[in-house]
């Protein structure tokens, strides 16, 4: 089986591993993620998402020696902004009065690296969301929860944001953060089988032949 590691700490993205079947470890990259943004200024979200996505599976590459690294950056693209983590409730709650009724697209950076083969493979995911059309009560209960504050864009879909995102056009893992469909095509791009990753696997062969 692959030592797979996940170079994020975030809890959706483990959730969504874990829920998928797959075996894994999470380790926190410690990347200073404001610096290098500041240092090498990526002018659209998929360049900037694909950036930290890389620092952070590098960082966690140069302490293992087998491994299969994955690491991840989401942002949020609203009206030729690209936003991250809102961070404070002020912030939050003025970006939903802007968001909401309307839609933004958001972008989650991958970057994966086969450690013992020193091999690597980037890609980038979008999918557009549709906003719920909230009132300000509803507004600020919602950032009242904190849950908006940590998350790109102000908003999760797989939490308690759920209900006020009414509709995506594409991937539902992207908006998550982490593409299990780019994951699949990047694995195989270095010429790996993603089922190897199941937790499950030998035990639905044994189901099938025996």
């Amino acid at each position: 089986m692959i030592d797979f590691v996940l170079a994020s700490t975030s809890p959706a993205r483990r959730k969504l591993l874990s829920e998928a079947g797959i075996k894994f470890r999470d380790l926190a990259p410690g990347v200073d993620e404001d610096q290098m943004v500041e240092e090498l200024a990526p002018q659209t979200p998929s360049e900037l998402t694909e950036l930290l996505a890389r620092a952070k599976a590098e960082a966690i590459a140069t302490t293992e020696t087998t491994a299969l690294v994955l690491g991840c950056d989401s942002a949020l693209f609203f009206e030729g902004q690209t936003l991250g983590k809102p961070l404070a409730s002020s912030v939050a709650i003025e970006r939903w009065k802007a968001m909401r009724g309307k839609s933004g697209s958001l972008f989650s950076g991958h970057h994966l690296i086969d450690v013992q083969n020193n091999r690597a493979v980037s890609l980038v995911t979008s999918t557009e969301v549709f906003f719920a059309d909230l009132s300000d009560q509803e507004i600020e209960t919602y950032v009242a929860t904190n849950e908006p504050l940590q998350v790109a864009g102000g908003f999760t879909i797989d939490g308690l944001g759920g209900a006020f995102v009414e509709r995506i056009n594409g991937d539902y893992h992207t908006v998550v953060g982490l593409s299990l469909v780019g994951l699949r095509k990047m694995m195989r791009e270095l010429g790996l089988d993603y089922q190897s990753l199941w937790r499950y696997r030998i035990r639905i062969i044994d189901f099938f032949v025996g």
